[in-house]
């Protein structure tokens, strides 16, 4: 986040009228103030988003750029660090010189609303909740697999995969000395008509979808069963059902079976396509 010291102890204020519901609104054009995240928090982001070699890096509000140089020193991946603050922008360019990432990382100063996050395979940030939930449409436009990691603040009700509770005794915002990681794996886009085809082409499969949890049905002839399913990037997981359960890739037109069980399980190597109309047809 970003913050200057002088103003820890509005955000602190902030932070509380947040946790008791109070009103408080950010604007995209606001000033997200500027907070160091601890080295444990640093660490615990990349390692929970599981950074390696091949990733590229986007911090949001990168203040003196310790997340995105980590990335690259420790784990071989690009970054790009976005702060409005010039004197921070200089400052990371140093440190990225220094830490002998320069090659691997740029810092520039931008407005974080005004960036663009198309080549991020990990999204890391520390800003404030309203400014968390402008950014989620962005954030869900991102390629399938694609990891979001936010210190301490949520997306709403789009819920993270997976938070991760850390101690952190020098903590500068709030009364609790912890702090939360949450991570989201960005999900495919799986809504609609999905008909069978080889193994299954008796079979349609209609699903709705929220973020990361599917629900529709699974339908054979005028048999008709309620499905339930987690996606996590590129792959869909249904909950059993009396003919089983599958797990479903998606690329492109198709939710190709990559794996099954019960009846279904007969099923791993065919697919589903994308209907192009209404109805399966015949």
């Amino acid at each position: 986040m970003r913050m200057r010291p002088a103003l820890a102890p509005v955000v602190a204020l902030v932070a509380s009228l947040l946790a008791l519901g109070g009103p408080a609104a950010a604007q995209p054009s606001e000033e997200v103030p500027f907070i160091t995240s601890p080295d444990n928090v640093t660490l615990e982001m990349l390692r929970i988003a599981d950074v390696k070699a091949g990733d590229h890096v986007i911090d949001l509000g990168s203040g003196d750029g310790r997340i995105v140089i980590t990335a690259a020193r420790r784990h071989g991946a690009t970054g790009l660090g976005v702060e409005i603050v010039p004197d921070l922008v200089a400052r990371s360019r140093k440190a990225a010189q220094d830490a002998g990432v320069a090659d691997k990382v740029r810092f520039e100063e931008r407005d974080l609303f005004a960036t663009d996050l198309s080549k991020a395979t990990v999204v890391t940030m520390y800003l404030l909740p309203e400014v968390n939930l402008q950014l989620r449409p962005k954030l869900l436009q991102l390629a399938p697999g694609a990891r979001i990691v936010s210190h301490d603040w949520d997306l709403g009700d789009w819920a993270p995969d997976r938070t991760v509770v850390l101690d952190v005794p020098d903590k500068q915002v709030g009364r609790e000395k912890k702090s939360k990681v949450h991570l989201w794996t960005v999900p495919a886009r799986v809504e609609g008509l999905w008909c069978g085809s080889g193994l299954l082409r008796e079979f349609s499969l209609r699903l709705t979808q929220q973020y990361q949890k599917a629900h529709g049905e699974l339908a054979r002839r005028d048999r008709v069963r309620a499905i339930e399913g987690t996606i996590e990037g590129h792959v869909l997981r249904t909950q059993s059902t009396r003919v089983g359960a599958l797990v479903l890739e998606q690329a492109g037109d198709a939710l190709k079976v990559v794996d099954g069980e019960g009846q279904l399980a007969l099923a791993r190597g065919t697919a589903f396509r994308k209907a192009a109309g209404a109805s399966c047809g015949g």
